[in-house]
Protein backbone atom coordinates (compact mmCIF):
# COMPACT_ATOMS: atom_id res chain seq x y z
CA UNK A 1 0.00 0.00 0.00
CA UNK A 2 1.61 3.30 -0.93
CA UNK A 3 1.93 5.88 1.87
CA UNK A 4 -0.85 8.02 0.41
CA UNK A 5 -3.21 5.40 0.94
CA UNK A 6 -2.57 4.68 4.54
CA UNK A 7 -5.33 7.80 5.70
CA UNK A 8 -8.40 6.80 3.85
CA UNK A 9 -7.81 2.86 4.82
CA UNK A 10 -7.66 4.40 8.66
CA UNK A 11 -10.49 6.48 8.59
CA UNK A 12 -12.85 3.28 6.62
CA UNK A 13 -11.21 0.85 9.38
CA UNK A 14 -12.34 3.54 12.04
CA UNK A 15 -15.38 3.85 10.60
CA UNK A 16 -16.26 0.00 10.42
CA UNK A 17 -15.40 0.43 14.24
CA UNK A 18 -17.86 2.79 14.99
CA UNK A 19 -20.96 1.15 13.34
CA UNK A 20 -19.79 -1.93 15.29
CA UNK A 21 -20.16 0.44 18.59
CA UNK A 22 -23.39 1.76 17.13
CA UNK A 23 -25.06 -2.09 16.48
CA UNK A 24 -23.43 -3.02 20.17
CA UNK A 25 -25.20 -0.03 21.46
CA UNK A 26 -28.59 -1.19 19.88
CA UNK A 27 -28.40 -4.86 20.87
CA UNK A 28 -27.33 -3.54 24.43
CA UNK A 29 -30.55 -1.16 24.64
CA UNK A 30 -32.90 -4.45 23.31
CA UNK A 31 -30.87 -7.19 26.00
CA UNK A 32 -31.79 -4.78 28.78
CA UNK A 33 -35.63 -4.44 27.56
CA UNK A 34 -35.74 -7.98 27.45
CA UNK A 35 -34.66 -8.29 31.25
CA UNK A 36 -36.94 -5.53 32.28
CA UNK A 37 -39.89 -7.20 30.86
CA UNK A 38 -38.56 -10.35 32.64
CA UNK A 39 -38.36 -8.55 35.55
CA UNK A 40 -41.45 -6.67 35.32
CA UNK A 41 -43.15 -10.83 34.96
CA UNK A 42 -41.07 -11.58 38.02
CA UNK A 43 -41.88 -8.90 40.20
CA UNK A 44 -45.60 -9.50 39.85
CA UNK A 45 -46.29 -12.95 40.08
CA UNK A 46 -48.24 -13.82 43.41
CA UNK A 47 -46.74 -17.42 43.90
CA UNK A 48 -42.95 -16.13 44.43
CA UNK A 49 -42.45 -15.08 48.29
CA UNK A 50 -39.27 -13.26 47.98
CA UNK A 51 -36.67 -11.65 46.06
CA UNK A 52 -34.37 -15.12 45.38
CA UNK A 53 -37.68 -16.48 44.00
CA UNK A 54 -37.80 -13.56 41.63
CA UNK A 55 -35.05 -13.72 40.61
CA UNK A 56 -35.00 -17.30 39.92
CA UNK A 57 -37.93 -17.07 38.18
CA UNK A 58 -36.50 -14.50 35.80
CA UNK A 59 -33.61 -16.39 35.14
CA UNK A 60 -35.59 -19.07 33.68
CA UNK A 61 -38.24 -16.32 31.90
CA UNK A 62 -34.69 -15.86 30.31
CA UNK A 63 -33.31 -18.89 29.73
CA UNK A 64 -36.66 -20.14 27.93
CA UNK A 65 -36.72 -16.44 25.70
CA UNK A 66 -35.77 -17.52 21.92
CA UNK A 67 -35.38 -13.82 21.40
CA UNK A 68 -32.88 -13.20 24.36
CA UNK A 69 -30.52 -16.15 23.03
CA UNK A 70 -30.65 -14.56 19.97
CA UNK A 71 -29.84 -11.02 21.32
CA UNK A 72 -26.90 -12.33 23.59
CA UNK A 73 -25.39 -14.67 20.47
CA UNK A 74 -25.37 -11.24 18.26
CA UNK A 75 -23.90 -9.26 20.99
CA UNK A 76 -20.89 -11.85 21.30
CA UNK A 77 -20.21 -11.62 17.69
CA UNK A 78 -20.61 -8.20 17.41
CA UNK A 79 -17.60 -8.24 19.87
CA UNK A 80 -15.73 -10.08 18.47
CA UNK A 81 -16.44 -8.13 15.42
CA UNK A 82 -15.32 -5.07 17.15
CA UNK A 83 -11.95 -6.70 18.50
CA UNK A 84 -11.06 -7.76 15.11
CA UNK A 85 -11.96 -4.75 13.61
CA UNK A 86 -9.94 -3.07 16.24
CA UNK A 87 -6.62 -4.69 15.77
CA UNK A 88 -6.73 -4.04 12.20
CA UNK A 89 -7.43 -0.14 12.88
CA UNK A 90 -4.29 -0.59 14.95
CA UNK A 91 -2.33 -2.66 12.53
CA UNK A 92 -3.03 0.03 9.84
CA UNK A 93 -1.71 2.60 12.46
CA UNK A 94 1.58 0.60 12.94
CA UNK A 95 2.30 0.12 9.03
CA UNK A 96 1.46 3.82 7.74
CA UNK A 97 3.67 4.87 11.26
CA UNK A 98 6.64 2.17 9.94
CA UNK A 99 6.31 3.73 6.28
CA UNK A 100 6.22 7.32 7.42
CA UNK A 101 9.81 5.91 9.44
CA UNK A 102 11.32 4.49 6.37
CA UNK A 103 10.56 7.18 4.20
CA UNK A 104 12.43 9.41 6.45
CA UNK A 105 14.88 7.54 7.00
CA UNK A 106 15.73 7.25 3.25
CA UNK A 107 15.11 11.59 2.77
CA UNK A 108 17.90 11.14 5.40
CA UNK A 109 20.26 8.79 3.43
CA UNK A 110 19.56 11.04 0.30
CA UNK A 111 20.82 14.04 2.28
CA UNK A 112 23.45 12.28 4.33
CA UNK A 113 24.99 11.33 0.69
CA UNK A 114 24.58 14.59 -0.79
CA UNK A 115 26.26 15.82 1.92
CA UNK A 116 29.18 13.39 2.15
CA UNK A 117 29.57 14.20 -2.08
CA UNK A 118 29.61 17.86 -1.08
CA UNK A 119 32.58 17.15 1.47
CA UNK A 120 34.22 14.80 -1.11
CA UNK A 121 34.12 16.92 -4.26
CA UNK A 122 32.33 14.37 -6.49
Amino acid sequence: MKISQYPAAIVQAAQVVNELDSQIAAVSQHIARLEGNADRTAAFEQGLKNEDQRRGRRFELLCVSQEYQTAQNTMTRLMSEKASAIAHLEYLRNQFSVAKLELRMAIAQQLAGAEFRDLVGV
